[in-house]
């Protein structure tokens, strides 16, 4: 893998600086447990995702610059030469994307922190079905997961603008505590990937009810 195959990290923060801006100019996030982020070395943010706002949200108020996983659909005009110029992967969902995949370990391996959506899709945001791609990366790499839950964004749609939540509503971020997927065993069979799987699911599932009662989210279920 050559350095130039591998998204820049200056890119990442230039994008994080553009998030800043927008995401606390247009809403007001409420952030909570950022300080659980590890400072330094690789780490996998596993995000909830129910709207499309959720991306840019976790990029502008997370304490280090952040490469996501972006389905290559969103790369479309001149969204493709920004979102790739501000350090963020394009990835087709539809076969396994050795491209992306190269890319995604490269940052993990230069200690970077990788965003990932790990139902593979917007819906819900409840994890409440994982894709195997989370595993691979946090087991291949040994890079912890750090869960965060993004509440509030897809609460109703905004007046003004439909495809976005509402002007200065409020969005919660809740960072958990960062955790390894892998059992220790270096495995990374079929088997251990599974398994990998089913204790990410529980952690994140218990993260997103953790960061529902902190916020008084509960609410919003009903």
């Amino acid at each position: 893998m050559t350095a130039a195959s591998v998204p820049s990290e200056k890119g990442a923060e230039v994008g994080r600086r553009i998030g800043v801006g927008l995401m606390y100019g247009l809403f007001r996030p409420r952030v909570l447990g950022a300080w659980r982020v590890p400072a330094t070395g690789p780490v996998i943010y596993a995000v909830n995702h129910s709207h499309n706002v959720d991306g840019p949200m976790v990029m502008g108020v997370a304490p280090r610059p952040t490469h996501f996983l972006i389905k290559k659909e969103a790369f479309i005009g001149p969204l493709d030469p920004f979102l790739l110029g501000i350090g963020q992967l394009k990835v087709d969902r539809s076969t396994a994307d050795r491209t992306a995949i190269t890319q995604a370990l490269g940052v993990l391996e230069n200690g970077g922190v990788l965003g990932i959506f790990p139902e593979g899709t917007r819906g819900e945001g409840d994890f409440a079905a994982l894709r195997a791609g989370l595993a691979y990366f946090a087991v291949r790499s040994g890079a912890p997961i750090v869960p965060v839950a993004v509440l509030g964004s897809s609460d109703r749609p905004g007046r003004l603008i439909k495809a976005l939540p509402p002007l200065r509503s409020r969005i919660d971020v809740v960072f958990g505590d960062p955790f390894d997927a892998g059992d220790g065993s270096g495995r990374r069979t079929r088997k251990a990937l599974d398994e990998a799987t089913e204790r990410i699911q529980k952690q994140l599932t218990a993260h997103l009810e953790n960061a529902r009662r902190l916020t008084g989210r509960w609410a919003t279920l009903e």
